[in-house]
C-alpha cells in the first residue's frame, strides 16, 4: 500500500511538473508495489523500483519528450490565411479590392502595386496586412 501511494504522490507532482521525470518514478513506484503484492521481501521491490524508474527514465522519456516537443507546426491567425487561395468578388487594383478568403470577406490590394485583378479571377495571399490580404495573380 505503502508503493501505491508513493506512485500517487510522485503522480501528483508530475501533474505540477509536466518534466516527464516523476511520472517515470511513479511507474518504478507501481511496479515495486506490484511485486509487493506477490509477496517480494523489500529488496526486491527496490531492486523493481529502481530498474523500472531507470528504464523509464532513460529510454521511455527521451521518446516521449520529443513526441511532445516536435508537435505539428500549426500556424494560428492571419499566419493562417497566408498561402491560401481566395476568390475575387470586386476588382482589386491599388486602391481598392474585395476577396473572399474561407468564407469571410477581406479587402484587397495587389501585391505587386501595377497589377490589377478582375472580378472572379483565383489569387494567390501573400501576405496579410492589418486587415488586407496582399494577394498574387500568376500571369
Amino acid at each position: 500500500m505503502i508503493w501505491l501511494l508513493i506512485a500517487a504522490g510522485l503522480a501528483l507532482v508530475e501533474i505540477f511538473s509536466l518534466d516527464l521525470v516523476f511520472v517515470m518514478l511513479a511507474a518504478g513506484a507501481l511496479a515495486a508495489a506490484g511485486g509487493a503484492a506477490v509477496g517480494a521481501n523489500l529488496p526486491i521491490q527496490l531492486a523493481l523500483f529502481v530498474a523500472v524508474a531507470g528504464l523509464a527514465l532513460f529510454l521511455v522519456r527521451p521518446v516521449a519528450k520529443r513526441h511532445l516537443v516536435q508537435g505539428p507546426d500549426l500556424k494560428h491567425g492571419v499566419e493562417a490565411l497566408v498561402g491560401e487561395t481566395a476568390k475575387v468578388l470586386e476588382r482589386v487594383g491599388p486602391d481598392s479590392g474585395l476577396i473572399k478568403l474561407q468564407g469571410e470577406e477581406w479587402t484587397a490590394r495587389p501585391f505587386d502595386a501595377t497589377q490589377e485583378i478582375e472580378s472572379g479571377e483565383t489569387v494567390h495571399v501573400l501576405k496579410i496586412q492589418g486587415a488586407t490580404a496582399l494577394v498574387w495573380k500568376e500571369p
